[in-house]
């Protein structure tokens, strides 16, 4: 068979392949379940937390890098998902940017609404030169390695959809064929998207593009294709100008048939013999047309102009038309449908509505969010999950990234000192909880494997007034927290401890970014401060009413001729959620409001009624215009 070789292919005479460590998912939200379906999902867990979502099919949506999340859904999923549909980026000037909407003002008459091009983050930025730094071939190697565990993840009659363009179409259809083979190829489609030119300059010496190029294969040379039609048009329609008692008709020349089809026929006055004909005629009806047999190019589906209501501003958004033709063809009601690249989330939606379970990820906090909203505004959607790799892709990170794996104080020791170099800080040894110091404030690295929590401030500012007087480099009562996760409560509790403690304490998320080599490299690493949230909250008998008052993130990502368009503090925010009765399990979202494009305003009050006294735990979840989220807990008690 004739081989592509492209740079990167072969190590020591070797093909590379991807990197096959499966981690455990975390699921960090639950969408739509009920009460008692929570209820049976807390007796599993303690039951067996491997088996919690084997019990009962929940859809996926996971934010990860599928270099992590193909290997990871292996052990479950191998020859288990029926249809695939990746619409990979494949245009070297493609980037990871989306457009981010600011509502109007709540308070006040004028127009303050406002939209921004967010720049890709750090991670999609490694995640894209790792797909076009080395150009042609670096592309090359990192679809291989992809489609080497798609075709793991599909049955055997499980067919996969490759959505390109010009841009590489004729290269990955080689290592398709490598792949998959040659034979298992089944078909080109040609999607013509648009037909609108272009401008006379862009025109000016080429063809216009007009389309997009699906490449169909089967994992083997049987798959699931269930025909498809598209209607037929006036001009044909308008043949059917004759009519008896079943209906408009006209005569179509048979040309081909069984005994049986002219008996039948025959048999319902259908059918007739012309002077001279090789073959007979019959009475073709015009309610019986199914249409005409759908081919393998696709004119009939546009792409999404600006004034579309499923139009969510996302950059490359496909039409759900679209996904809703593939799904049709190729699976069947209640087959699994896998997208690793499922950006503004049209193949989960188009599942969805089609009855199909589906599992979907992407790269993208903001692909993530926005999905989960397409989704809530999906009528009657199932019961959904939303997962991460989170520490467990931390914990292999260090593993690897640091010597003395057998040695945990040692590893941990190098990692705490890598993390303070990153915030440009000046390591201090010999103390628990102390860290190292910058600007005159010392720093605390919270855990690779665990939130920062209430005790380690608490621990830290203890060691810090232990210390006072007697370390000279001790000259200080600010302290900055660095870490992965934070508990939902360190806002308020800790900050109150500071406070009383008379010491000044900021939080900062150590960011994803700093799993990535290539971005540490490059210096690219920022840590955050989190973001403010302040809730009212009151108590009536069993009803419980919350109001957001007040929320303030670092706008850092937001340019600064759009930050004067904010004017009120409730424009920061796009979506938020609460769990009404949260278990220290994982967050149910029971109740959410958020802004669309068709509903730009957000309700800022919600209610709930117990039915049952006692103490309940209530966590709010709330993300901002960029897709980022921050979480408060309320402990109420209920009489």
């Amino acid at each position: 068979m004739t081989e592509l070789i492209w740079e990167g292919k072969y190590k020591d005479d070797k093909k590379v392949t991807p990197i096959r460590i499966a981690l455990p998912f975390q699921t960090i939200e639950t969408v739509n379940e009920s009460a008692q379906q929570r209820q049976k999902t807390l007796d599993f867990f303690a039951a067996d937390p491997a088996t919690v979502y084997s019990k009962e099919w929940r859809n996926r949506l996971i934010w990860g890098d599928k270099k992590y999340v193909l290997p990871s859904l292996l052990p479950e999923f191998a020859g288990k998902i029926n249809l695939i549909y990746i619409d990979p980026p494949f245009n070297v000037g493609a980037d990871f940017s989306f457009t981010a909407t600011i509502a109007d003002n709540p308070d006040s008459d004028e127009d303050d609404s406002a939209q921004f091009v967010k720049e890709p983050n750090i991670i999609e930025k490694k995640a894209y030169r790792d797909t076009w730094g080395k150009g042609l071939d670096s592309y090359m190697q990192w679809f291989y390695e992809t489609a080497l565990l798609l075709k793991e993840l599909l049955t055997n009659e499980g067919s996969i959809y490759v959505h390109l363009d010009w841009h590489v179409v004729h290269y990955v259809k080689t290592v398709m064929d490598e792949v998959f083979g040659y034979e298992n190829f089944f078909n080109e489609i040609i999607w013509q998207r648009s037909t609108t030119v272009g401008s006379s300059k862009a025109i000016a010496n080429r063809y216009p593009t007009l389309h997009d190029t699906l490449l169909v294969y089967y994992k083997s040379q049987k798959g699931t294709f269930n025909k498809q039609y598209t209607p037929p048009t006036e001009e044909y329609k308008a043949r059917f100008n004759q009519k008896d008692k079943n209906g408009w008709y006209y005569w179509n020349t048979l040309a081909t048939y069984s005994d049986e089809t002219y008996k039948r026929l025959e048999k319902e006055d259908r059918l007739r013999w012309t002077q001279g004909a090789k073959y007979p005629q019959y009475k073709t009806y015009l309610h019986e047309l199914k249409g005409n047999v759908l081919a393998s190019v696709w004119t009939d589906i546009n792409m999404l102009n600006p004034m579309a209501q499923e139009r969510v501003e996302y950059a490359t958004q496909k039409p759900q038309a679209l996904l809703e033709r593939i799904i049709n063809v190729s699976s069947n009601e209640g087959e699994l449908v896998l997208d690793c690249f499922c950006g503004s989330g049209t193949t989960a939606v188009a599942s969805e509505k089609m009855n199909r379970r589906w599992i979907v990820c992407d790269l993208g906090r903001y692909a993530i969010h926005t999905t989960r909203k397409r989704l809530l505004g999906t009528e009657n959607v199932k019961p959904f999950i939303v997962q991460n790799l989170g520490k467990y892709e931390r914990q292999q990170w260090m593993l690897s990234e640091f010597e003395n794996p057998e040695n945990r104080i040692q590893q941990e020791k190098a990692y705490k000192h890598f993390i303070i170099e990153l915030y440009h800080a000046k390591s201090l040894n010999g103390y628990t909880w102390i860290h190292g110091a910058k600007a005159g404030r010392l720093v605390h690295v919270g855990s690779v494997d665990a939130p920062v929590a209430v005790e380690d401030i608490k621990s830290t500012i203890r060691e810090f007034w232990k210390l006072v007087g007697k370390d000279k480099t001790i000259q200080t009562n600010g302290i900055d927290f660095l870490g992965w996760d934070f508990a939902f409560d360190i806002n308020e509790t800790a900050k109150q401890f500071a406070s009383e403690n008379k010491v000044d304490v900021s939080f900062k998320k150590i960011p994803r970014e700093v799993l990535e080599k290539k971005a540490v490299e490059q210096g690219d690493i920022k840590f955050y401060e989190l973001a403010s949230l302040t809730i009212k909250s009151k108590i009536d008998g069993k009803k419980h009413s919350i109001s957001l008052e007040n929320f303030i993130i670092p706008p850092d990502d937001v340019p600064q001729e759009v930050q004067g368009k904010i004017t009120h503090w409730s424009q920061w925010v796009d979506y938020w959620a609460i769990d009404w009765n949260y278990r220290d399990d994982t967050f149910h979202n029971e109740w959410q409001s958020y802004r669309t494009k068709q509903d730009p305003k957000i309700e800022l009050s919600v209610s709930h009624l117990y039915s049952v006294a006692g103490k309940y735990t209530v966590l709010v979840k709330v993300i901002d215009i960029l897709g980022n989220d921050t979480t408060k807990v309320l402990h109420i008690d209920i009489k």
